[in-house]
């Protein structure tokens, strides 16, 4: 008997957010706490928190999918936090527009691209 098998969190698919707070997010009928990514591929959770570095290794996954993604939301919990210039200059190498704004504001503005099917892609630190 193999017990029980705790997988990477990923909802396949996209979908729109509808709730944020409380440390987490609700999309697709469910609830999800702590950080996200949304992704063409699907809704990934993100071992990410309020005050972590942002570097090139937290942002891996999205590099991978960078050929999908033209605008990334960086909604970096309640206060702004720019993007250190290594990492800009390698999503702008692989020529996703980033733009990092609190979280809420980047739940917004995805939802508003998502629904007009643009390739957008966010990274969403929960608050």
């Amino acid at each position: 008997m193999a017990g029980i098998i705790i997988r990477d969190a990923h909802f396949p698919g996209r979908a729109q957010l509808d709730a944020y707070g409380n440390g987490g997010f609700r999309f697709a009928d469910m609830s999800h706490r702590g950080s996200l990514l949304c992704l063409p591929s699907g809704v990934y959770g993100w071992e990410m928190e309020e005050g972590m570095p942002l570097t090139v290794s937290s942002l891996e996954r999205v590099i991978e999918e960078a050929d999908d993604i033209e605008v990334l939301l960086l909604g970096t919990g309640l206060q702004l936090v720019l993007l250190p210039p290594d990492l800009k200059a390698l999503l702008r190498s692989k020529r996703i527009s980033c733009d990092p704004m609190s979280t809420g504001a980047a739940v917004r503005t995805y939802n508003i691209l998502l629904s007009e099917q643009r390739a957008v892609a966010a990274a969403l630190i929960a608050v």
